[in-house]
């Protein structure tokens, strides 16, 4: 019960010194603290977590509060590189466990610029063949009446 309060007064306090690491360095990167994991465990090991050792880490880190060596390593890594001015938490190396995390098309405008010619063409595009159709319209835009449709001495 003395834990819970002191939580409750200092969120932001950590008893476990090496959970604290994970939390601290989660935080630079802007990740969450199992995307840490993945991405230290890929460091250490040269490939993805698979999903029975994710269970079994998963389980050991948020339930137990236990930290594998080699995360502890490389969360220390993070928040000294970090100090140095070394680390870019919007790098996408490190979110790729991150589903939610979206770049920028590189070439966004040029798509864009051209949607936007292709666009204003075909608006264009109707109001000459509305023009040029054959009848006299009282406007250059819908609705199309003819004069002949407006006379009220009929």
């Amino acid at each position: 019960m003395n834990g819970l309060l002191k939580t409750l007064m200092r969120p932001d306090r950590e008893e476990n010194p090496e959970e604290s690491a994970i939390a601290q360095a989660a935080n630079i990167l802007q990740i969450g603290e199992f995307q840490l994991l993945q991405l230290a465990y890929q460091e250490w090991y040269g490939q993805e977590m698979a999903e029975h050792i994710s269970d079994r880490i998963f389980k050991a880190h948020m339930l137990q509060g236990q930290v594998p060596g080699w995360a502890e390593e490389y969360a220390q890594r993070i928040i000294r590189q970090d100090e140095i001015g070394l680390i870019d938490g919007s790098d996408p190396q490190y979110h790729r466990f991150d589903r939610e995390y979206v770049t920028h098309v590189p070439q966004g405008v040029r798509h864009f610029t051209v949607i936007c010619l292709v666009f204003a063409v075909l608006v264009v595009g109707t109001l000459f063949v509305g023009q040029v159709a054959g009848f006299k319209a009282t406007s250059i835009l819908p609705p199309y009446f003819s004069e002949e449709e407006l006379r009220t001495d009929r």
